[in-house]
């Protein structure tokens, strides 16, 4: 057909509904992954696809899709005969996300710095810093939980960096999956230690905030361990 002297394509009803599942899929996976994060699929569980795709009103061939996802995201396992499952977690895990954020969160932070310090603004940081404020004065906790996964992605955001937002989506999910099972800092330490990140990072000092970043990080290992040592195999 045309339109107003433009030729124009209409999809075809394959490539429509090729779409649709797509977004289905990414529907599925957003809430599988947050039933996993919370507790509502422990690990271990079975997740069937026929249960999955009744309760979302779906097809199979999205629910399909989304665990794959799931799968290598690092969430689900999938079994020969037994299908998929939520994945069982193991200190070796918790170690290793404490490792991956050393490298990419300092560096994002750095680098946040540096962008802000040539004109880029942080307004947005420091409203989480804000939020998370009134967050440990009101409640409840997983909303506290959930400002500070959120202001740990800004900085990534704020880095510019688009092959970083992309790659660090799945290391939030997990980190929440993570503290969500154990935290063992007190919000109000995390607090006083998310504003002296914030302040390095909207004041363009980038060595201060890389440090800040580390040590944030590295703080928080020790805890977390401690408190996953019964639950968790090594």
């Amino acid at each position: 057909m045309t339109n107003g002297g433009v030729s124009v394509v209409e999809p075809k009803g394959d490539a429509l509904n090729g779409r649709d599942d797509e977004v289905r899929a990414e529907h599925v996976y957003q809430l599988v992954l947050e039933g996993i994060v919370t507790g509502k699929y422990e690990q271990g569980m079975r997740l069937r696809e026929r249960e999955l795709s009744e309760l979302h009103n779906v097809s199979r061939i999205p629910v399909r899709e989304a665990i794959q996802r799931l799968e290598q995201d690092g969430f689900v396992e999938t079994f020969p005969r037994r299908g998929a499952a939520v994945r069982r977690l193991t200190l070796t895990d918790v170690n290793e996300l404490f490792d991956v954020r050393l490298c990419l969160e300092t560096f994002a932070a750095r680098t946040a710095a540096v962008r802000v310090a040539e004109g880029q603004s942080g307004a947005r940081l420091q409203e989480l810093v804000d939020e998370t404020r009134l967050a440990i004065d009101e409640g409840p906790e997983a909303k506290v939980a959930s400002l500070s996964a959120e202001f740990h992605a800004e900085i990534v955001r704020l880095s510019g960096n688009r092959l970083l937002v992309e790659s660090v989506k799945p290391l939030f999910g997990r980190m929440r999956w993570i503290f969500g099972l154990a935290h063992n800092r007190s919000n109000e330490l995390q607090r006083d230690e998310h504003v002296e990140l914030c302040n390095a990072i909207l004041k363009g000092r980038p060595d201060l905030a890389y440090s800040l970043a580390y040590s944030h990080i590295e703080l928080g290992r020790e805890p977390v361990l401690a408190g996953l040592a019964h639950t968790l195999a090594p």
